[in-house]
């Protein structure tokens, strides 16, 4: 953000008045250059003899401003990244008062670029006075030549008069040049800083003869995929899955298992190191990428919500949407009650990262963007994982209408809401250590067995349960046995 505001300011006010600037000092130094070399040869190259010393004095200083204005410019970036960052973590800065450490890293980097400012400035400034000095050495050298002259009867009084006005004359679109100079090494120094954006290679490109992606059935198949973010790291190794049209395929594993990196390469955030991700039947890598995602619908555990209505935030995914049809789609998603009780229902202006409503609200309107944009695949992040029990049951219904007919990746550490998925994928170490339905890996008694079995311990532990086919109260050291039974 610093390079796309600071740095462009830089570079635009050097193009919007100091290349006009410019252009009427060099026609300014050829046209009284022209006039010396035409009113007197010899005297001429003696008023030319400043322009070396002085392009020699400007490259020296030149050398210092330059690093000057870079480092200048990138401490600037960093104090920029550093005070967006603690406004955007105000609460955590508050929460675990840290505003004294906070302020203490800002005077640091802040002395940083008054350094780095001061030193750039300081040789900007030398360059004014070096400047007159060599011109009016320059004066010094042209009189007493002149002089010399009108002696030996080489020139006339006048003659000399007149070279001096027009060294005057010569000297000052000079000393214009020097002072742009230093405005020029600072637009050079942002200019370096952009362009290193602006020529920076997207790491996913179509490919040259990538073909369009119409409507499709959702047939998704990974055949011996590998992945690494890094080389000689695999994070998965030798994936094979078949998700059929309409199948509901839930990932389970640890933390860092590999569950994200799957949808991730389904997505082409990131392309595959080995084997194939087809869609049915075509390598996603053969497609436009552009193609792809408008097929796909995604909801992930942090939602991010845009600083505009809730209308907007629920059209985005489809921006062509009226609004019966936005608001048909928050009803699907069990959101348009709650949008109601809002002040100003949909037409209420979410503040920034929707911080004036709940995480589960701000779930519901992403699952009924999701609704709205109708994808063909639908992925779910862990879209529950950190909202309460009552708010759960509200979002997987929303969820359950989302992935009727669609195929569906879904991820989810609570093993209780995935247990009607047509197949379980689970996940260590980025390899598929089991697979089958909820039933068939109970059966198993593996490592899914024993999430669960850890995972409905330490519900039990905490309340009271009754199964739907019993009036009888089951103690929580009783429940765990009669669920699996069942």
């Amino acid at each position: 953000m610093s390079r796309l505001t600071n740095d462009m300011e830089n570079i635009s006010n050097v193009l919007a008045e100091s290349v006009t600037q410019l252009f009427s000092s060099l026609l300014g130094i050829g046209g009284v250059a022209t006039v010396m070399l035409l009113l007197n040869l010899r005297l001429a190259l003696v008023s030319l003899i400043t322009i070396p010393l002085m392009l020699m004095l400007s490259e020296w200083i030149a050398r210092h401003t330059r690093r000057g204005f870079r480092e200048q410019q990138q401490v600037l970036g960093e104090l920029n990244g550093l005070i967006e960052e603690t406004i955007t973590g105000e609460r955590v800065v508050k929460a675990y008062v840290r505003e004294q450490a906070v302020i203490e890293q800002f005077d640091v980097v802040n002395a940083r670029l008054r350094r780095s400012s001061t030193y750039a400035q300081s040789f900007a400034g030398v360059i004014g006075p070096l400047t007159n000095l060599v011109n009016n050495v320059g004066f010094a050298v042209v009189a007493g030549a002149g002089g010399w002259m009108a002696v030996k009867g080489l020139a006339t009084v006048g003659t000399i008069a007149a070279f001096i006005n027009y060294a005057r004359q010569f000297a000052r679109p000079l000393n214009q040049i020097a002072s742009l100079y230093n405005s020029i090494q600072s637009a050079i120094a942002g200019a370096e800083r952009v362009f290193e954006i602006i020529d920076e290679v997207p790491e996913l490109r179509d490919a040259p003869d990538a073909q369009p992606l119409t409507q499709i059935q959702g047939d998704v198949v990974f055949e011996d995929v590998c992945f690494s973010y890094e080389e000689g790291v695999p994070v998965l190794k030798h994936i094979n899955l078949h998700a059929r049209p309409g199948q509901t395929i839930a990932l389970v594993g640890p933390t860092g298992a590999g569950k994200t990196t799957i949808v991730n390469l389904l997505t082409r955030f990131y392309d595959i190191d080995g084997g194939s991700i087809r869609i049915d039947g075509v390598d996603i890598r053969k497609v436009r990428i552009g193609d792809l995602r408008r097929q796909l619908g995604i909801v992930l555990q942090d939602t991010f919500l845009f600083s505009d209505t809730v209308m907007e935030n629920i059209r985005y995914g489809r921006l062509d949407a009226t609004d019966e049809e936005v608001i048909a789609a928050a009803r699907l998603a069990n959101a348009d009650q709650f949008i109601q009780r809002l002040p100003e229902g949909y037409h209420t202006q979410l503040s920034e990262r929707a911080s004036n409503i709940s995480q589960g609200q701000r779930q519901l309107l992403a699952i009924a963007r999701a609704i709205l944009a109708s994808p063909s695949i639908l992925i779910l992040d862990e879209a529950t994982s950190s909202v309460d029990t009552r708010t759960e049951k509200y979002i997987q219904e929303a969820m359950l209408r989302l992935m009727k007919g669609r195929t569906s990746f879904v991820i989810a550490h609570r093993l209780s809401t995935i247990r009607q998925a047509d197949e379980i994928l689970v996940i260590n170490d980025g390899e598929i250590i089991e697979r089958g339905t909820h039933q068939e890996l109970l059966a198993q008694k593996g490592f899914y067995y024993r999430m669960y079995m850890s995972q409905f311990r330490r519900q039990s532990q905490v309340q009271w349960a009754v199964p739907s086919d019993s009036t009888t109260i089951l103690h929580p050291q009783q429940y765990s046995s009669a669920a699996v039974q069942r």
